[in-house]
């Protein structure tokens, strides 16, 4: 990684998701953090020896915030480690990274966190925060140390891919946490209602005689972690929703005060079940794709803020695992690269605004960890990214960064490709235009 240095970046639409502005303008960085924001046409006196870079037709945003995504270390760098996976981040624009704890072991003892901060120290050119397990061994059976682990540097709990499925576990997490001010995530999909379903219940996975995984798998389990949130008074995130009926709860939970929040997996966000099409293995998520129909209910979800964060669901899967029949194939895909391009597809159709959906990629994902990022005001991190929004690209997974190539996007046709990411004002990725 290279020197930071005074960089100006002139004329760009700058996008500012805090205060919800979208205007030209010019920034100045210094010694890793935002030193100036200058609103409007006229270019400021820049400092002596600062680097310039033009950025007329560009625009100027926070760094995305990923709170979900698997990074491979340590147990399975075979699918990803912090190095590609940090690459891959850089290249898709994503500046901060929230790595699942469901690792080999499990983020559920300090030294794995400490491991996790020094190998990000000298592998990522991002920032990887950890996000410890909450229950020991991921086994959902006893929570973990909660005040050990923030110490050592964890930022929120969850057990990944895991739902925490015994109600009274989940209950004392959510007073241990409260204690804490700690943030509760839970994958809300019950695993009995689930059963041996491999997609959306519905006409479609008859007709490909695939057995389905109804809405209520999520419903049932979110509504259980909502009236706990209720009685406990703790901080609760549901890691992704993909059904409208799971908007209307999340709906009144915040009408009656709660602190609670919810996720949407970009895969829910941009596609529907008919991508799994002829048994395409790198469509097989949790939640699983769900009708058109839900689709665009989450879409709604997110230009309304009812939704409060993008995911990526960067879950690598070895390429053994996903050459399988549909049924046997694990469950993930690739997301963190591909991650702010197809979220683009939402701008382009005119369904929601650039400062609204750098809200839910960048501003309240920083929000909900607590972090300073995420806007674009003096003395903020420079945790930036400057992207052409408009220019196009066919997604190929050959030249994708990530270790693993199952991307649900491949030879999909985008529009946005990052020209420069900075983290802490250092150049850590620059585009081909760049």
């Amino acid at each position: 990684m290279s020197e930071a240095r005074d960089i100006a970046i002139v004329g760009a639409t700058l996008v500012d998701p805090a205060s919800g502005r979208e205007e030209r303008g010019s920034l100045l960085v210094r010694d890793g953090a935002i030193a100036s924001v200058a609103w409007g046409e006229a270019t400021p006196a820049l400092p002596e020896g600062a680097e310039r870079i033009e950025g007329r037709g560009l625009v100027l945003a926070p760094g995305l915030v990923d709170l979900r995504a698997f990074l491979g270390e340590p147990g399975a760098e075979f699918r990803e480690t912090l190095g590609t996976g940090s690459q891959a981040a850089a290249a898709g624009g994503v500046t901060t990274v929230l790595c699942r704890p469901d690792t080999d072991p499990p983020i559920d003892d300090p030294s794995v966190i400490d491991f996790i901060k020094r190998r990000a120290r000298d592998k990522a050119i991002v920032n990887v925060l950890p996000c410890a397990a909450l229950t020991k061994g991921l086994a959902g059976k006893e929570i973990t140390e909660f005040g050990l682990l923030l110490e050592a540097g964890a930022v929120a709990f969850s057990d990944g891919a895991k739902a925490v499925r015994n109600p009274q576990v989940m209950r004392r997490a959510m007073i241990y946490a409260r204690d804490f001010d700690a943030l509760l995530i839970n994958h809300v999909e019950d695993p009995d209602l689930r059963g041996d379903g491999v997609m959306n219940l519905g006409e479609f996975a008859s007709r490909k005689g695939l057995p389905g995984i109804p809405v209520e798998a999520e419903t049932v389990m979110l509504e259980r972690d909502l009236r706990l949130a209720r009685a406990t008074g703790a901080r609760y995130h549901a890691a992704m929703v993909s059904c409208s009926d799971s908007l209307e709860l999340i709906r009144r939970a915040k009408a009656d005060g709660l602190f609670v929040t919810c996720g949407v997996s970009i895969n829910n966000l941009t596609l529907n079940e008919n991508d799994v099409g002829e048994y395409r293995t790198f469509c097989k998520v949790s939640p699983p794709l769900r009708h058109e129909d839900e689709r665009l209910a989450m879409v709604e979800g997110v230009a309304e803020g009812l939704i409060d964060v993008i995911v990526s669901d960067h879950d690598p899967q070895d390429v053994e695992t996903k050459r399988q029949p549909f049924a046997e194939a694990a469950n993930g895909a690739l997301g963190i690269e591909t991650l702010l391009p197809a979220s683009l597809r939402l701008f382009h159709a005119g369904q929601i605004g650039l400062p609204a959906l750098f809200a839910a990629l960048s501003g309240r994902p920083a929000g909900l960890l607590g972090l300073d990022c995420g806007r674009l005001v003096a003395g903020a991190p420079a945790d930036l990214i400057l992207l052409d929004p408009d220019a196009p690209f066919v997604v190929d997974k050959r030249k994708l960064k990530s270790r693993a190539k199952n991307s649900p996007f491949d030879e999909a046709r985008l529009q946005g490709m990052v020209q420069v990411t900075l983290v802490g004002g250092v150049a850590v990725y620059r585009g081909e235009l760049a």
